[in-house]
């Protein structure tokens, strides 16, 4: 082994030269990310764009709701979805989050209504059947304001008249709101046109408003002209002028409706304008009847009773109803001690007609007035009187008719209470019942007993009389034949003609004794019509036997007297010729 020396000079060695590597491309392991977040916030940024406000919605229950299930649809159209639904704090209600697409954003202002759809059947009908196969789903009314809300109370069922539904609503008021209910059907020659969609009550002013809503393009139908009437149900009415029964169609006796017509001969008028009163009448009777005007008031007393009379019976004027009873009452007169009964009612002048023109046409200025047209009419006679409308029911009404009594009578009329007084007089049944009273008075002091005990007592011995009678009649008949054969037998040497009067005597006698038999069997009976002249019958039959005794015994004396007459009127004169 050498070791070097320092006379070799050692060969330099090349320094290292260090190069930096310039990167000019991305790695592709880069690729992958950047492109999962552009994506990302793409789809972000179209969430955003898209997204609209977020509701709260306070419902009574979430029967039907579903979290990211339950739609929200306004006009069928999908508008949003409900995110969750959770209970409130005092754990009455539920509130329902529901997102809205940006599109329907101007649908969250402060008059829209949420209600949530579901099979129902109601006085309008069946409505959500769709639903037992898509579910639930919570529909929209839009509202019209500008005004934006997040938070709402929902509806526990649906509205029936939605906002910007082609139609008119129109209100009417009512006295009554029978079996009306909100749903009930506007009805038009029964043919359905709309429906009730609220009524409301006002205790202030006693007045109820029913809010109808009648669909395009049927409410051209209605004008200035038009009347509706209640046409809910069956309507039994049983008064002074029988029984009325006025059935409708199937829907309107089970919800009830309201129906509308145009009066009779009415003139062609533009329809009415949305928002107009009308007046619901009770019936079609009524709604249709010509106009009355003003009424003026009655008040009748009578001093009978009243029963059967009732508010409403109707006033008659010579067969025409011109009123109506308001109200029956009792009164108190002190000076008579009596208890009359007080009716108030009320007269239209103007279904006089005729009557009233008449009046008018006289050229006095009294007469066209109706307070001086009654009393005209009162100063001829015109009186109240209560009658029997009806015999099965025993209804009363009031008839005014003319009294001849009363005619020429002056009988100023007299106004109380803002009512003015009519005469009256007694009705036909109060005028016979005193005197069937009287009659009825007058036969309970018959002595009808003791009469049946009389003629009872006289039949007894009348029946005894006959008894002993008898024996007496049959006893005179056994004479008469024995007289009648000791007859025959004096005379059957006679000639023909002779026996053929006798035997024309005894067929005589033979009826003679069947009527005398047939008397003897009446005689028995004490009823019978022959007992009255009994004694008269038996002293001519004496007589008839005596005198046929005398004959008998003259013929045995005198045989030749059939042929040549009597002897003594033979010694008479003759004063012939």
């Amino acid at each position: 082994m050498t070791e070097p020396t320092d006379a070799a000079p050692a060969e330099a060695l090349p320094s290292p030269v260090v190069k930096r590597r310039v990167r000019s491309r991305l790695s592709l392991v880069w690729v992958v990310p950047i492109l999962a977040l552009v994506i990302g916030g793409a789809l972000l940024a179209r969430t955003l764009l898209q997204s609209g406000p977020r509701i709260e919605i306070d419902f009574r229950t979430a029967e039907g709701l579903e979290p990211g299930k339950t739609e929200v649809r306004y006009k069928e159209v999908v508008i949003g979805r409900v995110e969750s639904v959770t209970l409130r704090d005092d754990r009455k209600r539920v509130i329902a989050t529901v997102k809205l697409i940006r599109s329907a954003a101007g649908v969250a202002v402060e008059d829209t209504s949420f209600w949530v759809v579901r099979p129902r059947v109601g006085a309008g009908g069946i409505s959500g059947l769709g639903t037992l196969f898509s579910g639930a789903y919570i529909g929209v009314d839009a509202g019209a304001s500008t005004t934006s809300r997040s938070e709402y109370i929902g509806l526990e069922s649906p509205p029936f008249m939605l906002r910007r539904e082609a139609g008119g609503s129109f209100v009417l008021r009512a006295a009554d709101l029978g079996s009306l209910d909100v749903g009930s059907p506007v009805m038009y020659r029964r043919t359905r046109v709309g429906r009730v969609v609220g009524y409301t009550l006002d205790p202030a002013l006693d007045d109820l408003t029913v809010k109808i809503f009648i669909e395009a393009p049927y409410q051209s139908l209605v004008s200035a002209q038009t009347r509706f009437w209640n046409d809910s149900g069956i309507d039994l009415t049983v008064g002074a002028n029988g029984v009325t029964l006025n059935t409708q169609t199937l829907s309107s006796v089970l919800a009830g409706a309201v129906a509308f017509e145009q009066l009779p001969d009415a003139l062609k008028l533009p329809p009415a304008v949305d928002g107009s009163h009308f007046y619901l009448y009770n019936d079609r009777k009524s709604a249709l009847a010509p106009a009355d005007g003003l009424p003026i008031p009655v008040r009748m007393v009578f001093d009978q009773s009243m029963r059967g009379l009732a508010a409403g019976a109707p006033i008659d004027f010579l067969g025409i109803e011109i009123g109506s009873v308001r109200a029956v009452s009792l009164q108190y007169d002190g000076q008579r001690q009596r208890f009359p009964v007080q009716v108030m009612a009320e007269i239209y002048p103007l279904r006089l007609g005729a009557v009233r023109t008449a009046f008018a046409k006289r050229g006095d200025e009294e007469s066209l007035a109706d307070v001086a047209l009654l009393q005209r009419l009162v100063d001829g006679g015109l009186r109240a009187q209560a009658r029997t409308g009806n015999l099965l029911t025993g209804q009363l009404f009031v008839a005014l008719d003319f009294d001849p009594k009363a005619k020429g009578k002056r009988a100023p009329l007299k106004v109380t209470d803002g009512a003015i007084n009519l005469p009256t007089v007694a009705g036909t049944l109060s005028e016979l019942q005193p005197q069937v009273a009287d009659i009825v008075q007058k036969l309970s002091k018959v002595p009808f007993d003791d009469i049946g005990r009389n003629l009872a007592s006289t039949l007894r011995q009348a029946d005894a009389s006959l008894t002993q009678l008898t024996p007496e009649v049959q006893k005179a008949m056994a004479e008469v034949q024995r007289t009648l054969s000791i007859a025959q037998a004096s005379l059957a040497q006679l000639t023909p003609e002779a026996q053929k009067a006798l035997t024309e005597v005894q067929r005589t006698l033979s009826t003679a004794q069947g009527s005398l038999e047939r008397l003897d069997r009446n005689l028995i009976d004490p009823s019978g019509p022959m007992n009255r002249n009994l004694d008269q019958t038996l002293v001519e039959f004496q007589r008839a036997a005596q005198s046929l005794r005398v004959l008998s015994d003259f013929l045995q004396r005198h045989p030749e007297a059939l042929l040549r007459g009597n002897p003594a009127d033979r010694a008479l004169p003759s004063t012939s010729k």
